[in-house]
């Protein structure tokens, strides 16, 4: 049996009385924590242009009015939201920095604020813009042909239909390159066999942009309507992470796709990574609105919550670890805004999208971890927001590329030399 040293005794008396009067059955208070405090401790948002904020405040309607009240509910019943999928097209925050005929101009820094924004609201929305847009969408309007593109993109913008962007297999995940689904040529079009999986709005159906290898040995992009005889798609359950989105195992087994239904700007893989290119900035964004929703909640809690007859903001640790958050968010904002001016000038290179992925969701990682921690037990409620986006963060920490092939990119460009194979 141990026994406690004097000293350490003398501390827990003088915190602890003997015979203190401690009230029985204490109310805790209803913490306020969904708040936005809008942090930017270098001041980088300053600047930002009236349109581009007309954007983001619309964001931050939608976030606080719309999404905030619901989420969290969704998210523990694992619900897709369609309702707030109409919604965000209704308020034209859909769109990814595309732009559409008959629809105003967005800027890819507009994209990447609304981005930032509804991501700080919730993970699994903030993906339905890059699922929606950043993806099916940005297919449709960089490789489809002006038929393709009055067809679909008004409507995919309004979110009339609904759009997925299969890539992804079972067995080709990093390795994409390598996909094994084919589309082979008949009379009138193409025959489209193999699977796909973790595939965004693959399953309510709309649209499924498929990546396919053809008959050259090239991957091509091919419009499927999702109730076209042969897709079958499941979606897929028990995730941990995201979990107001669904994503499916796609089968497609003889389904028939009309030629005027292939993409003829998607000629090969290359065509494929230049739409993935512009979504690897966006996770970016998305990180950063959930660093952001952390380091908020972290920032309320500690002046709300009280320990020790203080508030945890008035402790030393604490407000060590709230400046540890605040550095790595000005960190995150800075990264992302210097890239993505770099984007608008058309100078982006794939090593720099790279690095602003690799940097921005290993440091949201940290940030959440580092909330978590200050909210204590609290910190693992859902109502509470923290525990909600420290499961999201996982999911965006993988998509659009590992941390791996992040880093195995990024040092290529460092050495000239491909450590891939």
């Amino acid at each position: 049996m141990t026994t406690m040293s004097n000293s350490a005794s003398e501390e827990l008396d003088a915190i602890f009385p003997v015979g203190a009067a401690f009230p029985a059955g204490t109310t805790e208070p209803e913490y306020v924590l969904n708040e936005s405090l809008d942090p930017d401790p270098a001041s980088v948002f300053k600047d930002v242009s009236r349109e581009d904020r007309a954007y983001w405040d619309r964001a931050r309607t939608f976030v606080q009015d719309d999404a905030l009240p619901v989420i969290a509910g969704y998210w523990e019943r694992a619900e897709y939201p369609l309702h707030l999928v109409k919604r965000l097209g209704e308020l034209d925050l859909l769109r990814d920095g595309i732009n559409v005929d008959g629809f105003p101009a967005m800027s890819k820094t507009a994209a990447g604020l609304v981005t930032m924004e509804l991501s700080r609201g919730d993970g699994s929305i903030g993906t339905v813009v890059a699922v929606q847009g950043g993806l099916a969408l940005r297919s449709v309007a960089e490789c489809g042909s002006p038929e393709q593109q009055d067809r679909w993109l008004p409507v995919l913008s309004r979110a009339e239909e609904y759009g997925a962007f299969a890539l992804t297999e079972p067995a080709h995940g990093s390795d994409s390159v390598g996909l094994e689904t084919t589309a082979t040529a008949v009379d009138g079009g193409y025959v489209l066999n193999g699977e796909k999986k973790w595939i965004g709005n693959g399953s309510i159906g709309g649209l499924t942009v498929v990546w396919a290898r053809g008959d050259d040995g090239q991957v091509h992009g091919y419009l499927v309507p999702q109730d076209s005889p042969g897709y079958s798609a499941t979606t897929i359950e028990g995730k941990l992470s995201l979990r107001a989105i669904w994503q499916a195992h796609i089968r497609l087994e003889d389904v028939f796709v009309p030629a005027e239904n292939a993409l003829p700007g998607a000629r090969s893989f290359k065509d494929t990574a230049r739409v993935l290119l512009a979504t690897r900035l966006g996770v970016a964004w998305s990180a950063v609105g959930h660093a952001t929703a952390c380091y908020e909640t972290a920032v309320q809690y500690a002046a709300q919550r009280r320990q020790f007859g203080r508030p945890l903001a008035a402790s030393q640790i604490v407000q060590e670890r709230l400046a540890r958050m605040h550095s790595e968010l000005a960190t995150m904002q800075l990264m992302v805004m210097q890239m993505t001016k770099l984007d608008e000038e058309g100078v982006l290179t794939p090593a720099q999208a790279a690095l602003a992925k690799f940097t921005c969701t290993r440091t949201a990682r940290s940030i959440a971890s580092n909330a978590r921690d200050l909210l204590g037990g609290n910190g693992i409620l859902l109502a509470n927001r923290v525990a909600r986006h420290f499961a999201d963060i996982e999911g965006i920490h993988t998509y659009e590329g590992t941390e791996t092939v992040q880093a195995l990119i990024i040092g290529r460009s460092i050495t000239g030399i491909s450590a891939f194979a």
